[in-house]
């Protein structure tokens, strides 16, 4: 047994309440098993040993394979421009003979590629980023691409709506006048995957009313359309998010558009961040959860300014008023409530404690968040020995667990987790240490679509998908 920094199989193994057990219709429950030991080297875990592929670009289990859908800068858009650069996360909706895609493009000022500005689609025409849309045929092949909303700004994480749209969010905080930039920044923008026609005059209004900041991720509550937002952001760190409603308001296709462009659509609902406490007292930071089944009440305090005229929104709170996460990235709506991802956390950029990886669920019933998984720092990322580290984007599986998009250090993999709760690695980027991105399964969950950031691939991955194994002891 190793004696090296706390190895992250072993951690997950031995701690209760680590599990992320899926049902097949994406809900998740977590599951209390007894611990067990740590993996052997090549140890058929998940899907099996991952073999080399010869092309360097992914590595899979033996039976699976993957098709590059497109390639910024090479690939060409419907009208002949290249591909735009940094994909990131993918909404994926269903259509007659495969998949439809909308991909967000992480653009801020430099990349070699931007989003094309199109009438009827821009926001900002000093900004390049934005959206695209793909459709797939049900084997994963290309079948065209057009813009979806451009002139926005590193446009990140998201979230698919339960009216089918895909809500794309800036990371930023940018004001007109910076960066060549004419309008202000840091918005949720909402995208038809209809058709291009769908969006014009509509993707490029924002949603005011959901805050202006470093957007990551947003979740939806189909019953009540309340919807959950995380923060990516340090300095202070970032904040968890709820947006509510106004009385009467009923979600479905145009209706956020609209209200964001009705009289007082600004301030539209009440827009919240996060308090925590356990037992009475009040947690300042996420981190200094270190043992997963840790459970926090959750408040909400009003957020003074969304907009943040003269102040960033989590800067109008004091440390005291609410609770404190860095790197708060992705999120996906299940078993009632919305599960969010904190990637790492160290006493250096002022989290109390320091880890590689959290998963959170807020449960909207009983106004708690609980861990669910936490991976410990992983003590050497340029080795694959199991350990993992930086979890960004979260999926649920439809053959049970979870698929984790790994944005840490060295080795970048698609991370699964087995509904018993142990990790193992689904796909290793061979090409280079770029980050994945948006993992999304298929309708049907034939296909995972999955992006490497730079220089720019989506990959569609088939396979003999069926539910992980877990180690010796079986599922």
């Amino acid at each position: 047994m190793s004696t090296a920094p706390l190895n992250r199989r072993r951690f997950l193994g031995r701690t209760a309440l680590t599990g992320l057990g899926v049902a097949l219709a994406g809900s998740v429950d977590a599951l209390v098993r007894p611990a067990f030991a740590s993996a052997a080297p090549g140890q058929a875990i998940g899907y099996g040993p991952l073999v080399p592929d010869p092309n360097r670009i992914l590595s899979l289990p033996v039976g699976f394979s993957y098709t590059v859908v497109s390639r910024s800068g090479e690939t060409q858009l419907d009208g002949g421009v290249p591909v735009p650069s940094d994909p990131d996360a993918i909404g994926v909706f269903a259509r007659p003979g495969g998949s439809t895609l909308v991909t967000n493009h992480e653009i801020g000022s430099d990349e070699p590629f931007g989003v094309p500005a199109l009438d009827g689609l821009t926001y900002d025409t000093g900004a390049r980023g934005g959206t695209t849309t793909t459709a797939v045929g049900a084997d994963g092949a290309r079948q065209g691409q057009y813009v979806s909303v451009a002139g926005t700004v590193n446009n990140c994480a998201g979230g698919i709506t339960p009216w089918g749209t895909w809500l794309t969010c800036e990371e930023t905080e940018a004001r007109a006048g910076e960066g060549g930039f004419l309008l202000d920044h840091g918005y949720v923008f909402e995208v038809d995957p209809a058709s291009q026609d769908a969006n014009r005059g509509k993707s490029p209004v924002p949603l005011k009313f959901l805050g202006r900041y470093a957007h990551e991720a947003v979740a939806v509550d189909p019953a009540s359309s309340t919807i959950y937002l995380t923060e990516d952001a340090s300095g202070p760190n970032g904040l968890y998010y709820r947006w509510t409603p106004p009385q009467g308001f009923r979600g479905g296709p145009n209706a956020l558009r609209e209200l964001a462009e009705s009289p007082g659509g600004d301030t539209a609902g009440a827009l919240q961040a996060m308090a925590c406490f356990q037992g009475g007292t009040h947690v300042p930071d996420l981190s200094q959860a270190t043992e997963p089944g840790t459970v926090y009440s959750v408040q909400w305090v009003g957020v003074p300014d969304r907009d943040a005229t003269s102040t960033s929104v989590r800067k109008q709170f004091g440390n005291d008023a609410v609770t404190r996460s860095r790197k708060l990235e992705g999120q996906w709506w299940g078993d009632g409530g919305a599960y969010f991802v904190a990637s790492y956390a160290r006493t250096s950029d002022g989290s109390v404690a320091e880890h590689d990886g959290q998963v959170w669920f807020f449960d909207p019933a009983k106004q708690t968040i609980t861990l669910k998984t936490l991976f410990g720092v992983n003590p050497d990322p340029a080795v694959d020995t199991g350990n993992y580290d930086g979890p960004d984007n979260i999926t649920v599986s439809p053959y049970g667990g979870v698929i984790l998009a790994e944005d840490g250090e060295g080795i970048s993999h698609l991370v699964g987790v087995t509904a018993e709760g142990e990790p193992f690695a689904m796909a290793r980027n061979e090409l280079n240490d770029s980050e994945f991105c948006g993992p999304v399964f298929s309708a049907d969950g034939r296909i995972l679509f999955a992006n490497i950031q730079s220089p720019g691939l989506t990959l569609a991955i088939t396979g003999p998908w069926h539910r992980p194994t877990t180690s010796i002891f079986g599922s």
